[in-house]
């Protein structure tokens, strides 16, 4: 999808913080900073949204209360200079009214991939969020021939090693809390 030429004000040099946060706030885009750089993605598909409610679902049943589960949530990493835009987040700060989170306030960062994202949710937010030091990183894969594939990793040392993949659309974790979602269910 393309982006309209006056969709974003003249920019001249890297942009900072303070000014993709003074962005009017919808856009039907999501839009990201990564040191300096806007990321514009175009809003979820349907079937996105739909294994997007499956797990928002399946964790606001499961989570203890010292954790809250947040969709579209500002993240910002990287001392200020990166601001990302997890699917979902489950946080250690229930409550928290800020504009943004902090890595060390996010517990568990998800991304539903779709055809525009791929290749960014899978490796370069992989990366910024491990630098991060965001525990769990929950990557689905809504393939339309068949169930969705969860994989969550977990981070052990500076990158994240597979905890735990789903069989059959179906996912079963136990940390960082317990939790079952058919991802098939949706379809």
């Amino acid at each position: 999808m393309a982006v309209p030429a006056d969709a974003f004000p003249w920019h001249p040099g890297p942009w900072t913080l303070d000014e993709v946060i003074a962005l009017p706030e919808d856009n039907g885009q999501r839009v990201e900073l990564i040191d300096g750089t806007l990321v514009v993605s175009p809003s979820p598909t349907p079937t996105h949204q739909r294994v997007l409610q499956l797990l928002i679902v399946a964790l606001l049943n499961t989570v203890p209360p010292e954790l809250e589960v947040l969709p579209g949530v500002n993240a910002v990493l990287g001392q200020q200079r990166r601001l990302l835009i997890p699917d979902l987040v489950v946080t250690n700060r229930p409550g928290h009214t800020d504009l943004y989170f902090t890595g060390d306030q996010i517990v568990l960062a998800a991304e539903i991939l779709s055809p525009s994202t791929r290749a960014y949710d899978r490796i370069l937010k992989r990366q910024l969020y491990a630098e991060a030091g965001i525990g769990y990183y929950l990557v689905v894969d809504p393939a339309p021939a068949t169930p969705p594939l969860a994989t969550l990793l977990r981070l052990d040392g500076e990158d994240y090693r597979e905890d735990v993949r789903s069989t059959d659309g179906l996912l079963r974790i136990e940390r960082p809390f317990p939790i079952e979602v058919d991802l098939g269910a949706g379809r």
